[in-house]
């Protein structure tokens, strides 16, 4: 999911005037961008770059699925996506609303328990368009989310919890004033949109998009295949970390998938692919709200960037072994996806965001390195030991 840090980065970007490729990249310009923003394949970490326009697609890869691990990343490789989820959750609620299943200004506690009270503001209340522009007013995070595992935070937050804190929170702005990023919110679409259809969160996708897409490594659940297939996560210190698990806040960032299957994705939304999710696709891009991000907007989940001239439409997401992003041109007929096995506060935004638009430009990190175990007296720990508060920049 898109993080605070993620979001500073996005304003940060410097652009350049010229781009370092040519008009049309080649596969070997980007690999010299994989390579020197990897380093080492013998820490276990890649990037996979995918790209689709209209003579096909194309799909750039440097790195291996795990330290001591000689299989190279490529286009079926497995990552958590994270935030990229809530793309996906805003487009069920699209259909669902064309269906007429749901509809757009309808208040999300319709569909709740009546038990559950959901913050209200001077007589208005939280509708499903509310959340899903991150319009809300509901924070960024729950603050009852006490996690028993921090390198597994969200997979012990019930949907109890969930409820308890919307029935005891105060909104601190209006309902639909102010763009803040949230993934209780989303997460809480998800929820409400899976309680509506009557089926799991993950089952809901794979009925109302990856099936029909033919996406079959789009889902929560591993499967054996998927699991062979999994690149392993890094922190941003290149230590391999824990995957996530999101039972709750699912809507919010569960989803795990490949370069080829976001190029499918992309695809359908460029208009290559003849799907009935089309008008779907088209309601989910077809408002635009103002955001804290300099030259970006929001729509239904999509990020709208717009800068010389050029929009490119965008979602980011992090998890704690993985940074992603994906986004496309409809303008130009464009699509990028690029998948990273390590979590940096940089992640791979700038190098999708160039590709899609040149003006962008790239920043210049140095590879990670991997970071040596050292003996430390254990009176040490003594003075870390507390209860502490997760910080508000815990990405997802």
């Amino acid at each position: 999911m898109i993080t605070r840090r993620a979001v500073m980065f996005i304003a940060g970007l410097v652009f350049a005037s010229a781009s370092a490729f040519s008009q049309v990249p080649t596969d070997a310009e980007i690999h010299k961008v994989l390579v020197d923003r990897v380093g080492s394949e013998n820490l276990g970490i890649g990037i996979v770059v995918g790209v689709i326009d209209s003579s096909g697609r194309r799909v750039i890869a440097y790195g291996s699925l795990a330290k001591n691990d000689n299989r190279r990343l490529d286009g079926n490789t497995v990552f958590e996506i994270g935030s990229m989820t809530k793309v996906f959750t805003s487009l069920v609620l699209m259909d669902m609303a064309r269906r007429g299943e749901v509809a757009l200004n309808d208040p999300i506690s319709k569909y709740l328990p009546s038990t559950v009270k959901v913050p209200e503001r001077n007589g208005r209340q939280i509708t499903f368009a509310d959340v899903s522009t991150q319009s809300s007013g509901l924070p960024r995070l729950p603050a009852n989310m006490h996690p028993k595992d921090p390198n597994n935070p969200y997979a012990d937050y019930s949907v109890q919890q969930m409820y308890d804190f919307l029935s005891g929170y105060q909104l601190t702005r209006d309902i639909g004033s102010q763009y803040e990023y949230s993934n209780l919110a989303v997460g809480l679409l998800g929820h409400v949109l899976s309680l509506r259809a009557g089926m799991n969160y993950e089952a809901l996708i794979r009925s109302r998009i990856s099936d029909p897409l033919g996406m079959a490594d789009t889902r929560i659940t591993l499967t054996p295949g998927m699991k062979a297939r999994l690149a392993v996560g890094h922190s941003e210190a290149a230590a391999p970390v824990a995957n996530w698990d999101l039972p709750t806040l699912a809507g919010a960032g569960a989803l795990r998938s490949t370069a080829n299957d976001i190029l499918t994705f992309l695809a359908a939304n460029l208009g290559f692919i003849k799907t009935p999710l089309a008008p779907d696709m088209a309601d989910e891009t077809s408002i635009r709200r103002p955001t804290t991000i300099p030259d970006t907007e929001i729509a239904y989940a999509w990020h709208i960037q717009t800068k010389d001239g050029k929009s490119v439409i965008w979602h980011n997401g992090g998890t704690g072994g993985y940074r992603t992003f994906m986004g496309f041109d409809p303008k130009a007929r464009v699509g990028v996806v690029a998948l990273a096995n390590i979590s940096t506060p940089a992640g791979v935004d700038d190098i999708a965001l160039h590709l899609l638009n040149p003006g962008n430009a790239l920043l210049k990190i140095a590879p990670p390195t991997e970071h040596k175990e050292i003996t430390l007296d254990p009176k040490t720990f003594d003075r870390y030991v507390g209860v502490y508060q997760l910080g508000p920049n815990m990405c997802c």
